[in-house]
């Protein structure tokens, strides 16, 4: 039997010397636990349809923490997309600008920034997670990847775009 398995030092183009170094010297990542309850400054960077398990239609919020000692993790949110659940669906979708059931299939834009309340749920058996209260849209930042003649003087600086 035929081994094709790549090598290391194939897909390293030789240079394992540098990877071994630095495998020594690196402690493992710790598994994520669930964030504190709190509120926390974000940006929203996905917005993406799906199905749940239950066969249930929905449209699940990424939102990424800018700020503190959690900066760079995610939390996600799940808004349904049930005759019950619509209500709530437009509440929290029209606050992203989304206002017809056609948006749902186009990306959001870049630099939606939200402040999100999270809060820490435990399951019968134990579990943790995350869950995301509620949030509220406090400003469009400028896309800093963006050709824009429009785009605020300062990187980051906010339009003070509010929405509740």
């Amino acid at each position: 039997m035929l081994n094709n398995r790549p090598k290391l030092s194939d897909i390293l183009n030789g240079g394992t010397d540098s990877l071994h170094q630095q495998w020594q010297s690196t402690q493992a990542a710790g598994d994520f636990s669930p964030l504190p309850a709190g509120t926390y400054t974000t940006h929203v960077t996905a917005g993406e349809l799906f199905t749940a398990r239950s066969g249930t239609p929905g449209y699940k919020l990424t939102f990424r923490i800018l700020e503190g000692e959690h900066t760079g993790r995610q939390l996600w949110h799940d808004v349904w997309l049930t005759a019950t659940a619509l209500p709530m669906a437009k509440r929290d979708l029209g606050k992203l600008g989304v206002t017809s059931l056609e948006q749902l299939e186009m990306p959001l834009p870049l630099g939606i920034r939200c402040t999100v309340k999270v809060t820490l749920r435990r399951e019968d058996d134990g579990a943790e997670y995350n869950r995301v209260q509620s949030f509220v849209v406090v400003g469009i930042d400028a896309d800093p990847t963006a050709d824009n003649d429009f785009a605020p003087d300062e990187p980051g600086q906010a339009e003070g775009v509010s929405h509740e």
